[in-house]
């Protein structure tokens, strides 16, 4: 939204708190966050969200426009949204911190090589018109942020265009501003502080 330039308010739910479910239950997601709050309906769900904004507010440029690209830039979005489990779980979320010397699991080595073996694909195919996966920036960039992020934060070995791509990421002042934002946050999840 801030990439597009469309305006919102943003309110910040700590989560894993005694009210963080109460608070969410307004807004039938189960408790899951992201939502979105469009007057009165409600979109939960951060692809059905993006979908959601690229249709009601960009003129569905949020996807690329060439069929190929959007096609591929759907597939690898699906594929964020629904795969690489391991890496979700042994490199958690954490802004404030930067980790070294991380063992991956087999599997999480897998799917890392899977994530930089599919921004090769879109950067190789489609990506010659700008710094983004394709070109331009999409929804398939805002899916794959929070990985660059992690990426960089765990120091997962990276050359060519996946260290480029990351290195995109984190300049983009949106990131900047969000990623001083959760490192002003006082919560602490516990879970997600790997060696403490």
């Amino acid at each position: 939204m801030k990439h597009f330039s469309i305006d919102f308010t943003e309110l910040r739910i700590p989560l894993f708190t005694d009210t963080t479910d109460q608070e969410l239950e307004a807004y039938f997601s189960d408790c899951k966050v992201p939502i979105l709050q469009d007057g009165a309906f409600v979109v939960w769900d951060s692809l059905s969200i993006l979908e959601y904004l690229s249709e009601q507010y960009l003129d569905a440029k949020g996807w690329p426009e060439a069929v190929k690209a959007r096609a591929l830039a759907r597939s690898i979005s699906a594929e964020m949204h629904s795969s690489f489990p391991n890496v979700r779980n042994e490199l958690p979320m954490n802004c404030r911190k930067s980790f070294h010397d991380i063992k991956l699991s087999p599997e999480a080595t897998r799917e890392v090589a899977r994530i930089k073996a599919l921004w090769r694909k879109c950067r190789t195919e489609y990506g010659g018109q700008g710094e983004w996966l394709f070109g331009q920036y999409s929804i398939a960039d805002a899916m794959y942020a929070p990985i660059a992020l992690r990426f960089a934060g765990y120091g997962i070995a990276l050359m060519g265009f996946e260290r480029t791509y990351v290195e995109t990421v984190l300049a983009h002042p949106n990131i900047v501003q969000w990623m001083a934002a959760g490192k002003a946050e006082k919560e602490i999840i516990a879970a997600d502080e790997i060696g403490t």
